[in-house]
């Protein structure tokens, strides 16, 4: 990995936020705000997280507590002694846990809320503007909230100092075991060679038949080659790019589905009301009909108000009701069948224009609809930040609230987008959103992913930090970049190859990850009959070279947690 010469792994470079010496090192941030310590049973605070047990990450019960914040500016900070371990081009974990309370009529309206945003944020040389987000939750008064955030600094800083603020005023924060730690990717890799072993491998084997010594199968050379992997990678394609050789060649030889980029959105495909247009969205079909790729259909709606066509816009309850109809009866009468996915509303985390506007059941009426219609269809709800730690209003349990309330009035929800436009990817924190999104029992996609750093070796290095969580973790069937060539996405210093055509360090990341998880065997069929190997999800063939000549068959590997027996009959 790169720039880890000097880095120290496995040490928090704040000390524990209670120690025996009581408040040394810790400071009010606010002129009303006083601090104190207090102690709560480490059980109750692991009941009510998910946190890395297995790591050894464990709450020591002691805490600060803030009391008396008249602003939500109002917290508790404390200096980083250590500052000078804090490398550049390093990427540090921020972890602990928050806690909300107090009395008053403050934390009795809070009781019942949904969760106030809570940040910690690294202020960096004493210098009020150069501040660093390291990472943000949404917590609840009366729970502990585990906090996952990240950063990444582009050179040394002199001084450093962690601030904890957020909440509304009068309501007390707790600082428990909050820790800045540098991020040991290699030995987290190490951890997810051997899970990725786990789920995405079979032990198989092959049987020619007990008569194979007598058929003098016994003992001939074999070769076993895996032709495609259960586990798709794809990108989004828009009418542009299919016309560049260098995009077309990198997308036919490295990825197995696709989705448009904005072709199929409802202000493309009906800018002006009353005048539809899916010549983009059919051209594009056909383009991925010609090289056997599947294709996400994105998306129906779009929930964020931005988004949203003027004329659209401007109807009244009753018109905009009629063209949301209007618009599932449009295209899911003309694709039906052709898209195995489809995003439903998009981002109704960080948007609710038609719930706004049309009432509390219009997203499930729009799920009901859309399986009404298309009945073979995959529907998916589809956001942003969730798996990074730093945004309040998506946090996995939000997502899981959203997609339980969905289902209460019969949306058929099958999946859950995740889309990862990601910075400084922490894969322990995208591993615990990916945990708890699958006791949805759901399958997860990342949907949208580009991984954006101007230093194309970080950049490989923080793409496979994603790849390697998302292809190790049971939950995920899926991964859809969000374009990969310089020039032709969204956002800026995420391109897998350049504007030319070359292929760069993080494009190159991407090829030898795909060629590690693809397997390939060869040997000699044993004197029972068998040929044994350990392989990949997905198709194969098997080459046998008898007396005869070369013999051809194919098979699958599925899931499964014992050795797939499969008869060669010959």
């Amino acid at each position: 990995m790169a720039c880890t010469q000097g880095v120290v792994f496995d040490l928090n470079l704040i000390e524990n936020s209670a120690l025996e010496d009581g408040l040394s090192g810790w400071a009010p941030v606010g002129t009303c705000t006083t601090l104190s310590v207090g102690e709560e049973e480490p059980a109750k605070v692991l009941s009510e997280t998910i946190n890395d047990v297995a790591d050894g990450y464990r709450p020591s019960g002691r805490y600060i507590l803030a009391s008396g914040r008249a602003d939500e500016a109002d917290g508790v900070r404390r200096a980083i002694t250590a500052a000078a371990l804090i490398k550049p081009r390093v990427t540090y974990r921020v972890a602990g846990w928050i806690g909300l309370g107090g009395d008053g009529a403050a934390a009795g309206a809070a009781e019942g809320a949904t969760g106030h945003a809570v940040r910690v944020n690294i202020r960096l040389d004493e210098d009020d503007g150069c501040v660093v987000e390291g990472g943000a939750i949404c917590a609840v008064v009366g729970k502990w909230t585990e906090i996952k955030g990240a950063f990444r600094l582009k050179k040394s800083p002199c001084a450093a100092e962690v601030y904890v603020q957020g909440a509304p005023a009068g309501v007390d924060v707790k600082v428990m075991d909050l820790q800045v730690i540098a991020t040991d990717r290699k030995a987290r890799f190490k951890k997810l060679r051997k899970k990725t072993d786990k789920v995405r491998k079979r032990d198989v084997v092959l049987n020619f038949g007990s008569a194979a010594s007598a058929s003098g199968i016994s003992g001939a050379s074999i070769r076993v080659m895996q032709m495609d992997s259960s586990f798709p990678f794809g990108t989004c394609i828009n009418t542009n790019v299919i016309q560049n050789p260098a995009f077309v060649d990198f997308f036919t030889k490295h990825f197995d589905w696709a989705v448009f980029e904005n072709e199929l959105k409802w202000y493309h495909t009906e800018a002006q009301q009353g005048q539809l247009n899916y010549a983009d969205s059919d051209a594009l079909l056909d383009f991925c009909d010609r090289y056997g790729k599947p294709v996400r259909g994105h998306c129906i709606f779009w929930a964020v108000k931005n988004t949203v066509q003027q004329w659209v816009k401007s109807l009244d309850n009753n018109g905009l009701t009629a063209a949301v109809q209007g618009r599932l009866a449009s295209l899911l009468t003309r694709y039906a069948g052709r898209f195995p996915h489809y995003d439903v509303n998009n981002e109704m985390l960080h948007g609710s224009y038609y719930q706004d506007r049309l009432g509390d059941d219009i997203n499930a009426f729009m799920f009901r609809e859309t399986a009404r219609l298309d009945p073979g269809a995959t529907l998916f709800v589809n956001d942003y930040n969730v798996e990074g730690g730093n945004d309040p209003n998506a946090t996995p349990e939000k997502y899981i609230a959203q997609i339980t309330a969905l289902q209460q009035k019969g949306a058929a929800v099958g999946g859950i987008g995740l889309q990862g436009h990601v910075t400084n990817p922490v894969g322990e924190v995208i591993c615990d959103a990916l945990d708890k999104l699958a006791t949805t029992d759901l399958p997860v996609w990342l949907s949208e992913l580009d991984v954006s750093e101007s230093d194309v070796d970080l950049r490989a290095d923080d793409l496979e930090v994603v790849l390697r969580e998302a292809y190790a973790h049971p939950a995920v069937e899926g991964v859809m970049f969000w374009g990969f060539m310089q020039g032709h996405m969204w956002r800026q210093d995420a391109c897998l190859i350049n504007a030319d055509g070359t292929v760069n360090d993080a494009g190159e990341r991407f090829v030898d990850l795909r060629r590690e998880w693809t397997s390939h065997a060869r040997g000699h069929i044993d004197s029972a009959g068998h040929f044994k190997f350990r392989g990949y999800h997905g198709t194969y063939i098997v080459q046998l070279a008898t007396a005869t000549g070369k013999v051809h068959k194919t098979f699958s590997v599925e899931k499964g947690d014992t050795p797939l027996v499969l008869d060669m009959n010959l």
